[in-house]
């Protein structure tokens, strides 16, 4: 085979033509014929026997040329990527095929290219740093949901109900005079003042006593189904009982029945650490992601289309993956269907994300070649190691799986997001 020429073109594509020999077509030709033999039949053969000059002669010359181009296409468009140094992203397609009547073939390839890419700002960065402090009221906020988890409830037959109480209702509801599809239950509980049911309904619960009946009006939200958008319904509802939580003490007792502590004063201290500790990593977490936005947009680069697309099938599987759904010979149309993702969906929420996905990809590979990044054996397997023990595998398990070229990308692109985030200036809030 032999690379024609290469032409760069608008908007990142380029196209190159590659040319095999009579002698590579003639080989191609020869092999489309033995896979398609046993399916011709031809007048005094047996099915499968009839010679190829006999078929040649009978249906033309040609009959096994398509299968023969097709046959070499894949070999020819890795040759040409080979000689022509290009970094191609996305599908190729073949522009043209020619052949000439020497019998050699000539294939035109059209590709998108990796993108050129310039380099902004991407040392210094100022960003905010969320504060990660924890306050005394942060600390009995914990303490208070520990207790009403821990809370033993009891009922209710001497007062009105009251917001924060559990009401256990029977309710029925009507439009127009007529019931609507799920608005009927029994025995349905509802903690008044959670917010739960439609606005309006537990605001008029509170001061029914046990066994009372009563019907309450309530206009649905214009944003609720279609059916019963801004739509005014009663429900006719009925409370069977009530209970409240009573908390139980906060002492030492409390704290040695729902930790590993024998005093509350322990118990406050390690709530306090850990909520200082997760409050730092979401922190910290916050400010490498704001540094590496602002990197990434400050790039300049023509992105091929072809990229973002990508990026997008990558968001819509990997989200239909943490519902089950791994199949890739699904559509993107059907995972779009069954997931409710529509274009405006795509447009205002999936299409940036992706955008700025890529964007990071640009960003790090071309700091990783700006500051010539280099990884050495022994940090590579350290790297190897820690991941696989997240995601409980081995270091090789990992590296059979993606395979080390591509678990060494991925580290120095680590590297490269390291240098970014730890040159960057942190502000407070």
């Amino acid at each position: 085979m032999i690379l024609k020429n290469v032409e760069k073109k608008e908007n990142n594509t380029a196209a190159f033509v590659v040319e095999s020999d009579a002698a590579e077509f003639e080989k191609a030709v020869n092999d489309a014929y033995r896979k398609n033999r046993s399916s011709i039949s031809i007048p005094g053969f047996r099915k499968g026997k009839a010679p190829r000059a006999v078929i040649e002669g009978m249906y033309g010359p040609e009959v096994f040329y398509q299968d023969a181009m097709d046959e070499l296409a894949p070999a020819a468009y890795e040759f040409g990527l080979k000689e022509s140094g290009l970094k191609t992203v996305g599908a190729p397609s073949i522009a043209d095929v020619n052949i000439t009547d020497d019998r050699t073939v000539a294939y035109t390839f059209s590709v998108s290219v990796y993108p050129e890419v310039t380099l902004g700002q991407y040392k210094g960065i100022e960003a905010i740093k969320p504060s990660a402090e924890v306050a005394d009221a942060d600390v009995e906020a914990e303490l208070n949901a520990t207790r009403k988890r821990n809370a033993r409830m009891i009922d209710i037959d001497d007062r009105p109900a009251q917001m924060g109480d559990t009401a256990d209702i029977d309710f029925d509801g009507y439009l127009n005079g007529e019931r609507f599809d799920g608005g009927k239950a029994e025995g349905h509980k509802l903690e008044l003042g959670s917010n739960s049911f439609v606005p309006g309904f537990e605001d008029q619960i509170v001061g029914m006593k046990v066994g009372e009946e009563k019907d309450i009006d309530i206009t649905f939200p214009e944003d609720y189904v279609p059916e019963l958008a801004g739509k005014d319904v009663v429900f006719k509802v009925k409370l069977n009982s009530l209970t409240m939580p009573e908390l139980p003490e906060l002492d030492d007792e409390f704290a040695k029945d729902v930790s590993e502590f024998d005093t509350l004063d322990e118990y406050k201290a390690s709530i306090r650490e850990n909520l200082a500790k997760t409050r730092a990593e979401r922190a910290e977490a916050a400010f490498k992601d704001a540094v590496m936005f602002q990197a990434a947009e400050n790039i300049t680069a023509d992105i091929p289309e072809v990229m973002i697309e990508e990026k997008e099938e990558d968001i819509l599987r990997n989200y239909a993956g943490q519902f089950g759904l791994r199949d890739r010979g699904v559509s993107l149309d059907d995972i779009k269907k069954m997931m409710g993702i529509n274009d405006e969906i795509m447009e205002k929420s999936i299409r940036p994300a992706a955008l700025s996905q890529v964007k990071t990809d640009l960003l790090l590979d071309a700091v990783m070649e700006a500051e010539e990044l280099a990884d050495t054996d022994e940090a590579f397997e350290a790297y190897v190691a820690k991941t696989a023990e997240e995601v409980g595998a081995t270091a090789e398990q990992l590296k059979q799986y993606f395979g080390e070229d591509f678990m060494r990308h991925e580290f120095r692109k680590e590297l490269a997001t390291r240098l970014i985030v730890d040159s960057a200036v942190a502000k407070a809030e």
